[in-house]
């Protein structure tokens, strides 16, 4: 759950964008899935891009650790197009009809309608359920509609087929953080920031609850 990236259709375009400005800009992109893996950890910042391009647009979910390797990459762009790249891969379910119930329920939970996103959803997680992205958007949508438990049961099982899905982790520390389970809150938060080192908001969603915490111990 990542309430700022589950815009799926415009993630992708997002995506395609990089893509273009790396061809242009960037070094000539990998012709095969041989050359992203030796592009991948090339010297130069730019071919390690192109290679993770490659990857997400290409790859599958056995290719996701590729990318996590990438997240930790002292370029700071590598790393931003590895994070896109994952939720590139994440969302890709290879079913055309689970993809357009997924974009219909993106849109109703943007329009409000709730309940609609959470029905097209629960039939995607019948029709597939090792899909974990179908899960993970219905616990955004709960989320919003404020039921977090039913939220809190989707995370885990988002986690349980994608242990690093790092928006699910960052998920589970927002509900909690919404119950003022600010322990709970913070131990989530903090796997997530194991997993994906770059989530500023994570950071200072830590850095605050630890300070609220620290406040609230002086207090009592």
């Amino acid at each position: 759950m990542h309430i700022r990236v589950m815009r799926t259709a415009g993630f992708i375009l997002v995506f395609i964008g990089l893509t273009a400005l790396a061809q242009s800009a960037f070094p000539e992109p990998p012709q095969s899935r041989t050359e992203a893996l030796q592009a991948i950890v090339s010297p130069d910042a730019a071919t390690r891009a192109e290679a993770v391009v490659w990857i997400a647009n290409r790859g599958g979910m056995e290719d996701a650790e590729l990318l996590h390797q990438r997240l930790r990459d002292d370029s700071p762009f590598v790393r931003s197009f590895a994070e896109q790249g994952l939720w590139l891969l994440w969302t890709r379910s290879g079913d055309g009809g689970i993809d357009r119930a997924m974009a219909l329920a993106s849109e109703d939970m943007e329009a409000g309608e709730y309940a609609n996103a959470v029905d097209l959803l629960t039939e995607v997680t019948r029709k597939k359920p090792a899909y974990a992205e179908g899960w993970n958007r219905r616990a955004t949508v709960y989320y919003l509609a404020g039921e977090y438990q039913k939220s809190i049961a989707d995370c885990r099982e988002v986690l349980k087929r994608n242990p690093k899905h790092f928006g699910a982790l960052s998920g589970l520390g927002q509900i909690y953080a919404r119950l003022e389970q600010y322990d709970e809150a913070l131990k989530w938060f903090r796997r997530a920031l194991e997993v994906n080192p770059n989530m500023l908001g994570v950071e200072l969603n830590i850095k605050q609850l630890e300070e609220q915490l620290k406040k609230k111990r002086v207090e009592t």
